[in-house]
């Protein structure tokens, strides 16, 4: 049943599904494990009518790591229809701290992957999915602290609604928070940050078909879209992740050229920045920010723009992964200290207090934003063997994400007692 906002939230004893979940799932999929054995398995249960919430959601997920997003969601959305709280037990016998993270009915990219923080610890997890016509219980599992894993996507609007008004009711601390969730949107946050000294961000504004059809014919100018705006931009269908989508166009020709390939009626649309270094090969970071630091998670390098950790083929290239292995063993005196005025006007406008940044330097060495969002993986499956210097710094992550977690649980037994 469905708890009526206007009044205090109360607790009780969870029921939930244990379940394998999305960490150890994703690392046996990262590891070149067959899951199609469990899969199989899985399915022969929910066809005889023995399986278990928990292994259907599990089902929902391998469905998904094996390439079949849309098969995978029916059977998520199936599940949740009669079960909606899962655990993730912790790695001792009994756990430090109880989290709950509220997550909404969407693919697994769509929510925090939370489980990778808390891998190793003595926290166990409880996932609540907040569901459309179902919405809140009207008593909560009960729970140390909460925390909110749904995304700033479309799909999650409802969920992300649901849990705002219940937010001023809540009965122990929420953090990320739905209303300040929505500001990581494309084209919300460059004007959060706008004018934030040392940090530029180009604006991502909304563009039709109809209006990039209309520019790359002449009868209209960039500047009729966005004042800023101006060839070479960059472009990519509206909702899209990933890089899908995602094109560098010069010059009218070549937006022509992209609207023939694509079918999609809505884009971003954004000025394009070159920040190549000066050796030409261009760098790009993955930070997460905790309780207002930030950490280094990754440094891509390639001699392409559009980079990603993959595309950057890091793990065949030594001298990039030393100088990787640089970059984080110095971040906090050299890149963080270098930009910290930034960062640390980035994290008091954004307000959340978990979230990842992707970002490069800009050619006056300004700290150019890519783009914010609290669902980017953060996790330490990368082999140790060919990148030493990665598990430190992800445990340090771990460490800072699991303390931030006890300090708002720890402060909340002191306003209680």
């Amino acid at each position: 049943m469905q708890h009526p906002v206007s009044t205090p939230i109360g607790v009780t004893a969870p029921d939930y599904a244990d379940r394998i979940g999305f960490a150890q799932l994703t690392r046996r999929a990262f590891e070149g494990v067959d899951l199609h054995p469990l899969r199989d398995q899985l399915v022969t249960r929910i066809a005889a009518g023995t399986a278990l919430a928990g292994e259907g959601l599990d089902l929902s997920l391998i469905t998904q790591l094996l390439g079949d997003k849309a098969q995978g969601l029916a059977i998520q959305s199936e599940v949740l229809t009669f079960h909606q709280l899962f655990r993730t037990p912790c790695t001792g016998p009994k756990p430090g701290l109880r989290v709950l993270a509220l997550a909404a009915d969407i693919d697994m990219g769509g929510n925090t992957p939370i489980e990778f923080l808390l891998e190793g610890s003595d926290i166990e997890l409880l996932t609540l999915y907040v569901v459309k016509g179902v919405g809140l219980p009207e008593k909560l599992p009960d729970h140390d602290v909460a925390i909110v894993v749904a995304s700033d996507s479309e799909e999650c609007r409802e969920a992300l609604a649901l849990i705002e008004k219940a937010a001023p009711h809540w009965p122990r601390p929420l953090l990320n928070r739905p209303d300040l969730i929505g500001n990581l949107d494309r084209d919300k946050l460059y004007r959060l940050l706008k004018g934030v000294s040392g940090l530029d961000i180009p604006a991502t504004v909304h563009a039709t078909r109809a209006q990039l059809s209309n520019l790359s014919a002449g009868r209209i100018a960039c500047e009729d879209i966005a004042g800023e705006l101006h060839f070479p931009m960059i472009a990519r269908p509206r909702g899209s992740h990933a890089g899908v989508g995602l094109g560098k166009l010069d010059d009218a020709s070549a937006l022509a050229a992209y609207l023939a390939e694509r079918e999609e009626q809505d884009f971003f649309v954004a000025r394009f920045v070159d920040y190549a270094s000066p050796d030409g090969l261009y760098r790009k970071y993955r930070l997460a920010m905790v309780d207002g630091k930030p950490y280094a998670c990754h440094m891509a390098i390639a001699d392409r723009w559009d980079i990603w950790y993959l595309n950057a083929y890091m793990a065949f290239s030594e001298e990039k992964r030393a100088e990787e292995a640089i970059f984080m063993l110095d971040f906090d005196h050299a890149f963080a200290a270098r930009h910290r005025s930034a960062l640390d006007e980035m994290c008091r406008r954004v307000g959340l207090d978990y979230f990842i940044v992707d970002c490069a330097e800009n050619q006056d060495r300004e700290l150019l934003v890519f783009e914010a969002d609290n669902t980017a993986v953060v996790h330490n499956m990368d082999s140790p063997v060919v990148f030493p210097y990665k598990p430190p710094q992800m445990r340090k992550i771990f460490a800072a994400f699991a303390a931030m977690l006890s300090r708002h649980a720890k402060a909340n037994e002191g306003r209680a007692t």
